[in-house]
């Protein structure tokens, strides 16, 4: 590749970086290049991920995340529908194992007010008419819009449709590898001017932002989610999704089970530590940071009680009867003989706040004159994708 000149350029190929673009273009900004690593489309969170657009109930009140949830969800919906992408609303429950779980819940009910989402409280009776199978204590919470997409086909529709804008070049297989002053980045495949630049490259954001001068108190801990599913004639003993009432003090939302589009009903996720950005199988991508990611995991288990606490709870589920133990509060009828083994893997790049030792638990966007880095934009990222690049997109224009 020749050295290449652009008004903006965009690191990361993810639903991230595809939808600042797409707004970029609605805007009538053009001469954009994308740069991603990868030689395929959603090889990694994006394409990864459960399906799920969530409603929006889960978010403090004043966080990025509750902000461009609902929102997102509505767009992404009709983003689906006007392009003829699959999608089914089949609403979520939340679920209590017990009388604990209910003042989470009812906290769950306010930020959901709070933020506009639609969520009602429901009792035992209610809950048998959507999820005849599930159980929950006394009451719980249903979430009418939450809705299961395919993750990787909007990707692929997304490509297609900058592409064809004229607007757009998508480079794949292109990776960030410096900078030269404030104007050109360094790839392998040679140089690239730009005017601005948006750092949307999901796990490594945070390394990338380092680059620029920015971001030296943040640090990456990987968590690798896996998933089992039920078999095909198992998977009637969940009509849509069901969620437990989580620990709202830990980042995890707690095993659950989700219908995705074409059919199949995934239990999961796991949460435990992953050894490298890209640690999807047992050993693989162990890299030169490994024993970085080691070390600070050892660190946080020492000094973050919330973190230890859910690092060693987690860790249990990676064991087939604990896992099956935390599938059945939700679903009782379930039994060890329901649920088989999924290819389905992803990894969850948690931004850490390295000098308090704390979890990140919302978007971290910097401005740093002409470049703008979004970090830790993990879940719900997907569902608020089309509005929170509205908002990136705002202040790549001021």
């Amino acid at each position: 590749m020749k050295n290449l000149n652009c008004d903006i350029l965009i690191i990361g190929c993810g639903i991230t970086g595809l939808t600042i673009a797409r707004e970029l273009t609605e805007r009538n900004f053009e001469n954009i290049i994308i740069i991603d690593k990868e030689s395929r489309i959603g090889s990694h969170a994006s394409g990864r991920n459960s399906g799920v657009l969530h409603s929006g109930v889960y978010y403090s009140a004043g966080s990025l995340k509750a902000r461009f949830c609902v929102e997102g969800n509505r767009l992404m919906k009709e983003y689906c529908i006007e392009n003829n992408l699959p999608i089914k609303n089949i609403g979520k429950v939340i679920v209590a194992a017990d009388e604990k779980r209910l003042e989470n819940l009812y906290e769950l009910k306010k930020r959901a007010d709070h933020a506009g989402a639609v969520a009602k409280i429901i009792d035992e009776k209610q809950l048998a008419e959507i999820e005849p199978n599930a159980f929950t204590f006394e009451k719980a919470l249903f979430c009418p819009d939450t809705s299961v997409v395919s993750p990787l086909q909007i990707l692929e529709h997304l490509v297609d449709k900058l592409k064809s804008s004229g607007k757009v070049t998508i480079k794949l297989g292109t990776s960030f590898k410096g900078l030269i002053g404030n104007s050109k980045a360094i790839t392998n495949y040679g140089e690239i001017k730009f005017k601005k630049i948006v750092n949307a490259a999901g796990a490594y954001a945070e390394k990338i932002a380092q680059v620029f001068g920015i971001a030296d108190q943040y640090n990456i801990i990987p968590f690798k989610g896996t998933y089992k599913k039920l078999k095909k004639e198992s998977s009637k003993l969940v009509n849509g999704n069901i969620y437990p009432v989580p620990d709202l003090d830990n980042t995890f939302l707690g095993v659950h089970f989700t219908r995705s589009v074409d059919g199949t009903v995934y239990a999961g996720p796991t949460a435990i530590p992953a050894l490298s950005r890209e640690n999807y199988g047992m050993w693989e991508k162990l890299d030169k940071e490994t024993l970085k990611i080691l070390f600070r995991d050892g660190i946080l288990i020492l000094l973050n009680t919330s973190f230890r606490n859910a690092a060693l709870n987690e860790a249990k589920k990676y064991l087939n009867h604990y896992f099956y133990k935390e599938a059945k509060t939700l679903v009782p009828k379930l039994k060890p003989g329901d649920l088989e083994n999924s290819n389905k893997v992803g990894i969850r790049p948690q931004l850490v706040h390295w000098p308090t030792k704390k979890l990140v638990m919302d978007y971290v966007v910097l401005k740093d004159g002409d470049s703008i880095h979004i970090l830790n934009a993990i879940s719900p990222g997907f569902t608020t994708s089309m509005a929170f690049s509205k908002f990136i997109v705002d202040k790549l224009e001021n």
